[in-house]
This record gives C-alpha cells, structure tokens and sequence, in this order.
C-alpha cells in the first residue's frame, strides 16, 4: 500500500488557522504536541477545543498532549476547561513554560502523530499552513518541538482559583 501523497494548504486568517489546529488534534491518534506563544486566540478557551482533546485523551489510555508555551497566564486565566482537561487527565498531559533562552521562537504549531500538521509562521500574523500526511515535514516540527521542550521547564498552571 503506497503511503499517501503530502497535502498542504496555506491558511491566510485567525478562523482558518484554528479550524486547522481543531482539524490536526482530531487528526490524532497516539501524540499531540503544541508549541504556542500563550495559547491567546487560537481556540483554547472554545468548549469544543476542549471537548476534541478530551476525546483525544480519553479515546486510549496510552495517548499522550505535550503542550510548549513561553507564557501560562492565558491558561490560568482563560481556559478552566483545559485546566479541568489537566485535573482529570494529568497522567496524560505535561505542560511546559518555556526559559528566557527559548522565548525568541515565535512560530506555533501543533503536530499529530508525527505525520499531520498546522505551522503559524508568527504568532502575531494569520499567515499559517496545513499540511496533511507530511512525515518530513512533521518531522523538522517534531524535532523542534524537542528542542523547546529541553529549553522549558515542567508547569503546573494554577486552578483559577490560585490553589
């Protein structure tokens, strides 16, 4: 059986680039691994963002979320359905905050089992692409994301609440 052919496909808006992101996590079926600058406006905070990694994470015991940020605060403070996401599914997921050393990088992007992705070219920019059955191109993400994760150090966001 011949592998499929790589699909790619610029993203040139905010809405297109976080129906991308929802499209890879449900793309997933073993790895999800996000790097995102704070997680601020890509969907994060969306009842259904939360309920798609929560079928990811519940859909096998052995599925794993990475999750690279240079900034928490946004968690903490937007997202209790993913802090809700981290309470009951916390053998599941670790959530790492970037060093000063890493926070020059500035391209977010979410990979799925080291074979779909979404690559935001600057978070401050809607300039995005898809890429869909990409292991090469999955693979430079992945070993990027490797890289960020060797400069972050592990975070346990605070409930909103501070406990």
């Amino acid at each position: 059986m011949n592998p499929a052919s790589p699909e790619h496909r610029p993203l040139l808006g905010r809405q297109e680039y976080i129906e991308a992101l929802d499209q890879v996590i449900g793309l997933a079926s073993r790895t999800l691994r996000i790097f995102d600058h704070n997680l601020e406006g890509a969907g994060y905070e969306s009842p259904a963002r939360a309920e798609a990694l929560k079928t990811f994470l519940a859909a096998h015991p052995a599925n794993r979320l990475y999750l690279v940020a240079h900034d928490l605060s946004h968690l903490t403070r937007n997202c209790p359905r993913l802090l809700a996401l981290l309470k009951y599914h916390g053998h599941a997921i670790e959530v790492r905050e970037t060093v000063d050393a890493a926070k020059g990088i500035y391209d977010p992007f979410a990979v799925a089992d080291e074979l779909h992705y979404v690559h935001r070219f600057h978070y401050q920019q809607n300039r995005a692409e898809l890429a869909l059955d990409d292991p090469d191109g999955a693979h430079a993400l992945v070993k990027r994301f490797d890289d960020l994760w060797l400069a972050s150090v592990p975070s346990a966001p605070a409930t909103t609440l501070g406990i």
